[in-house]
């Protein structure tokens, strides 16, 4: 897959953007970044949509940015020229897409029906926008139509919202869902940049889920382990699980047999997307160890941050 669209899929939520100041487009752009979704698709609907491309290319290059609502060739080399990473259409034009492959440039056309999908194929796209999504069937559509086109993945657009977006990300052949509701015009024309981060923030954790699942308590051997698990159980009726490098009192405390990571122990904070966990937290400043992850089937269930919280590890694991 295109780097882009590995980008954007790490990320999992794309913006689309309506911008009808380019003055705003350099403090959106870092409102995105600090609310840990360094993306946008600004769309092609306003005569300010260029040079907000263009300022948030040159003045926040850590935000990928790109342009939607592209319907013609002199859109998309303006808008490439301007800084943009990527094109999105609200439809499939063969002559544009052609045009952009010619270029170079990447482009994600709009299709909702089978044979948009394949023009697609015949194309050689490997990622489509679906569109209008809800509109168009959602997620049971899609589901129906990558059955027959296999090669392709989808970035549907169009009535996604925080109560559906998990729905929607769950299904593997789906990369990320571009959305408005963190980004409302209002909002932006307001400069109200402080409620956007707040908006993307929730977005996020809406998104990953993220949650503490146990605490690991760091013990010197078997012994004194199975002591504090038993107190646990006593007093707390908590029950005990044995296992072979520790024990469980309860789901949530795990008593290690040996001393482990942390001066004291670590704490497991569960998510629903592993890898859009890590890039989110990377994107916040936090570093993790890759010497300590753990892998199945080729993709990273478990992983510990680099820095202590208070005298404990801290590590991620995949629901």
């Amino acid at each position: 897959m295109n780097e882009v669209l590995q980008k954007l899929s790490a990320i999992g939520i794309v913006p689309v953007v309506v911008i009808n100041d380019a003055d705003k487009a350099v403090p959106l752009a870092k409102a995105l970044v600090e609310g840990g979704i360094p993306c946008a698709e600004v769309t092609f609907r306003t005569a300010a949509a260029e040079e907000a491309i263009r300022r948030m290319a040159q003045e926040v290059p850590e935000l990928i940015v790109g342009a939607g609502t592209v319907l013609t060739k002199d859109q998309a080399d303006r808008a490439i020229a301007a800084g943009s990473q990527f094109l999105v259409s609200p439809g499939l034009d063969p002559e544009i897409v052609e045009y952009c492959n010619e270029k170079g440039y990447l482009i994600t056309p709009g299709t909702a029906n089978p044979s948009d999908l394949n023009h697609a194929v015949k194309l050689g796209l490997e990622v489509v926008k679906f569109f209008p999504a809800e509109a168009a069937g959602g997620l049971k559509m899609i589901k129906s139509m990558a059955a027959a086109y296999t090669s392709l993945k989808f970035m549907p657009t169009g009535g996604i919202s925080a109560a559906n977006l998990n729905s929607y990300l769950e299904y593997n052949k789906i990369i990320c869902c571009g959305g408005s509701w963190m980004v409302p015009g209002k909002l932006i024309d307001e400069g109200k940049f402080d409620e956007i981060v707040a908006l993307c923030k929730e977005a996020v954790a809406t998104m990953l889920g993220l949650e503490m699942v146990h605490v690991g308590i760091n013990t010197e051997d078997e012994s004194t382990a199975m002591a504090l698990a038993e107190r646990f159980n006593k007093l707390f009726n908590f029950p005990i699980d044995n296992h072979n490098s520790a024990v469980f009192a309860s789901k949530g405390i795990e008593v290690r047999k040996q001393m482990f990571l942390g001066k004291n122990g670590h704490i497991a904070i569960a998510t629903n997307y592993m890898d859009r966990a890590i890039k989110y937290i990377e994107t916040m400043g936090g570093e993790f160890d890759y010497e300590t992850a753990v892998e199945k089937n080729g993709k990273i269930t478990s992983i510990y941050l680099k820095e202590e919280f208070g005298g404990f590890a801290v590590h991620l694991v995949q629901k």
